[in-house]
């Protein structure tokens, strides 16, 4: 049984901040690479390419904000640099996070590969959550094994190690593009990359260059010189390249198990057992304390938010937080599961705002003021009633269209009520749409309760009641990612 008039500030919070499918912010189909505690070296550290890594919290509200933009980033960096997040709150990964010096949520950091293989420089990335500024960021961290040169010094470049495949890029630009450094990276030690600008005209006339750019690859010795004539991409270059030598792999094949561990081995595992032991429990502190924090500030303040705190660059993990000050969480009393938060436009425009998308049930969440101690109890009584609903459905495994709670800070928040009529930020509204049929149906009820809210829920499943006609500009197309794998 659900009692709504004891729900407190901080659990209404709670059900307006947590995702119901926590475990499901990145999904197998993602362009981010999911990477956990077991296979972070083979995957990150002891790769050649630059990798940034965002650990995060299912539950944590910041993390789903950034999420349409980190993938927006991992698409545009894809074959060019490695986009990764970690769960944090998998108990498997707690030890691991807190010896990242994982303080809280969203914490990213990228990983450079240094001259020492296996110790890559780790360092906090600091600039603004957008797609394009975590592109630029790890672009400019992108290893450049491409070295520059001009007429004078060709001669010597290509009579050095004469036997060895090298590839020439001629470009009428100053700069190396990130496509031409990340080629570098997959054939590191297998192929010498050079290139060379259209003012140099000795060098120019030598291989009889006409058009820019033009890559040419030298197998070695006295074999003729292969011209490339496709397309500027990743993937066609890489299949160029092969056929004289193939890339590094990556991920590094995995280390064979060793048959027989050594007394040190064996205490240094002990030892290392009890360090995660000890960071897992810190962790897991500092994480419940944010996630309190969290819930109680999104009650207060809609437009209040905590972030992570700083930690050093470093080469090795940092030592963990300790939370000694850390609020102990907030009790929650007989709530049913929460119901998603679609918190960012991208969020909700694919689950129900899409050219193709069905039947969704918006719950309009008003603006609290910063006045305010606790949500209005219409809202607590219309969060736990369609959280109950929900909840009713999934355990007589019934079929249900989905329900979501729309932040005020959703730009589509404020579009959605001015379309459709429904009044200003201080007010909550219940409405449900269908983007592909084009209609849309507002609750009109003074009561939020349990039964009236799912006689209306009933209704629509029936297929009774009037529905209204979806205005035109609310639903939009999906953009086209832009594409960063050329020159």
């Amino acid at each position: 049984m659900v009692h709504t008039t004891s729900l407190s500030a901080a659990a209404a919070a709670l059900l307006l901040a947590l995702p119901a499918s926590a475990g499901m912010m990145y999904t197998k189909g993602s362009p981010v690479l999911q990477v956990d505690a077991k296979n972070y070296d083979r995957l990150i550290a002891q790769s050649n390419h630059t990798s940034i890594v965002e650990f995060f919290a299912p539950w944590c509200g910041h993390c789903q904000n950034l999420k349409p933009a980190y993938e927006k980033a991992a698409k545009s960096l894809a074959g060019l640099a490695k986009v990764a997040a970690m769960d944090c709150d998998d108990e498997a990964n707690k030890a691991f996070c807190g010896n990242m010096g994982v303080k809280g949520f969203p914490t990213i950091k990228t990983v450079k590969p240094s001259n020492k293989r296996g110790r890559a420089l780790i360092e906090d990335y600091q600039g603004p959550r957008t797609a394009k500024a975590i592109v630029d960021a790890v672009v400019d961290k992108i290893p450049n094994h491409v070295k520059r040169v001009g007429d004078k010094g060709l001669k010597s470049w290509l009579a050095g190690n004469n036997d060895t495949t090298k590839a020439v890029l001629f470009s009428d630009k100053g700069t190396t593009s990130a496509l031409l450094k990340a080629l570098s990276v997959d054939f590191l030690g297998a192929i010498s990359f050079a290139q060379i600008r259209d003012k140099e005209k000795a060098s120019i006339e030598l291989f009889g260059i006409t058009t820019y750019p033009t890559l040419i690859l030298l197998p070695g010795g006295s074999t003729e010189a292969l011209v490339y004539d496709g397309a500027m991409k990743k993937e066609p270059m890489v299949a160029f390249l092969s056929q004289i030598v193939p890339p590094n792999p990556d991920p590094a094949p995995k280390k064979p198990k060793s048959a027989k561990k050594t007394g040190k081995a064996s205490k240094d595992e002990k030892k290392e057992k009890e360090q995660a032991t000890k960071a897992s429990s810190s962790f897991a502190s500092a994480s419940s304390s944010q996630a309190s924090s969290e819930a109680s500030e999104a009650a207060a303040s809609a437009t209040t938010i905590t972030l992570e705190e700083a930690s050093n660059p470093t080469e090795s993990p940092d030592p963990i937080a300790t939370a000694e000050d850390a609020p102990a969480p907030a009790p929650v009393v007989d709530l049913p599961p929460p119901i998603p938060t679609l918190g960012s436009e991208a969020d909700l425009r694919k689950a129900c705002l899409g050219p193709k998308t069905t039947t969704c049930i918006l719950l309009l969440l008003p603006l609290l003021s910063e006045s305010d101690n606790v949500a209005p109890e219409s809202t607590t009584m219309a969060l736990a009633s369609l959280g109950s609903i929900a909840e009713k459905h999934v355990l007589r495994k019934g079929h249900l269209f989905p329900f979501y709670a729309i932040p005020t800070t959703n730009p589509v928040s404020s579009n959605l009520r001015e379309i459709l009529s429904l009044g200003g930020e201080a007010e909550m509204s219940l409405v449900a749409v269908n983007a592909r049929r084009s209609w849309w149906k507002q609750y009109d009820g003074n009561n939020f309760g349990l039964d009236d809210v799912e006689g209306w829920i009933d209704a629509i499943r029936l297929g009774e009641g009037k529905k209204e006609k979806l205005p035109d500009g609310l639903v939009k197309d999906e953009e086209k990612t832009e594409e960063h794998d050329e020159l």
